[in-house]
């Protein structure tokens, strides 16, 4: 709307930009340039294979990245470099002259770091790469639920980054045919492979649980409803009564937004998780539901329990709109990091 031109370098599959905004001045280009955690479930990240698989995507390749980055940005004019903490795109716009933002509420050498540990300290000098290229990166625009980030040099506290709401609780219910007062439960684990299998008798009496990610071949029982690929989630956590899923930046700021109870199951070596927990649990919006009792289907009680958190989040959800300003100002020379 600015008029601006953007480019994303991504491996995320293209329409994910693309239906959300529509404009002759977006344009997306498929590049893998991390790898993030790789999970053997939704609940189970493997450290040493998190490592190695960064060490193959980002290491062993650098050089390469760094000069095709560096080139590719110098050919489109590139007057600004925004990344969702990639480590090496800091480094990239260091070495072609352009200015760099990190945007996010952690960051990968955290993360790293207690892969390290629990992998026995292989692939140490990761975390030291990651750090000194953070450190190229001009300012962190920081996101609530935040964890220690200290390679950063400069940090600007941005709000909450949620998607706004298109329809309404009412249109949305009627629309999967529930009733307005039926008790609706949102299964929010980001895709589940289809070896898991779900009961009819995990749920409360007369309750409805709807299913993100499930997979074509997973088959549900009468009171679970499969939402579509392309389902709009906050306005289906917005029609819920609560949201059974893990804490990620996603869930966590849309459940607060739409103070949306949510009952989430801990998994282990992802430490941003502490943070954005501690920030449900002063805006009374999560309980924790064991590991144990969530495999074996023991969800009643926590549900009910969950009806009864009164969620009081009521700070600003503006996050994308400053964030957008913010950037706007860098990019056209406006506001360098000593601007406060």
């Amino acid at each position: 709307a600015a008029g601006h031109e953007v480019h994303v370098s991504t491996a995320v599959p293209e329409f994910v930009f693309t239906a959300e905004l529509r404009s002759p001045g977006l344009h997306v280009r498929k590049v893998l340039l991390d790898c993030g955690a790789v999970q053997s479930d939704p609940l189970t990240v493997d450290p040493l294979a998190s490592l190695e698989k960064y060490h193959q995507t980002a290491v062993v390749p650098r050089e390469s990245i760094l000069r095709t980055e560096a080139e590719w940005l110098r050919s489109v004019k590139a007057d600004l470099v925004v990344s969702d903490v990639v480590p090496v795109v800091c480094r990239a716009a260091a070495d072609a002259g352009i200015r760099s933002v990190c945007i996010g509420n952690f960051s990968w050498d955290s993360i790293y770091a207690e892969y390290i540990m629990a992998a026995g300290y292989p692939h140490r000098s990761i975390v030291w790469q990651i750090a000194e290229d953070y450190s190229n990166c001009e300012t962190l625009l920081r996101l609530p639920g935040y964890c220690p980030m200290p390679a950063f040099r400069d940090v600007t506290d941005v709000p909450l980054v949620v998607r706004g709401l298109r329809k309404s609780r009412s249109e949305v219910r009627k629309d999967l045919g529930i009733a307005e007062s039926t008790k609706v439960v949102i299964f929010n684990f980001g895709g589940q492979p289809a070896g898991w299998k779900l009961k009819q008798e995990w749920l409360p009496d007369g309750w409805i649980c709807l299913v993100c990610g499930a997979s074509d071949s997973q088959e549900v029982p009468p009171n679970f409803i499969k939402l579509e690929k392309d389902t709009y989630t906050p306005d289906v956590m917005a029609a819920s009564d609560c949201m059974l899923g893990k804490i990620g930046y996603g869930t966590a700021s849309e459940a607060l937004a739409y103070k949306l109870p949510f009952v989430f199951v801990r998994r282990d070596y992802f430490n941003e998780e502490p943070f954005l927990r501690n920030l449900l649990e002063h805006h009374q919006s999560s309980i924790e539901m064991i590991r144990r009792d969530f495999l074996a289907g023991h969800w009643k009680p926590y549900l009910l329990r969950a009806l009864t958190l009164q969620p009081s989040y009521d700070g600003p959800t503006n996050g994308g709109q400053v964030a957008a300003r913010i950037l706007q100002d860098i990019a056209v020379g406006k506001k360098c990091a000593s601007d406060k």
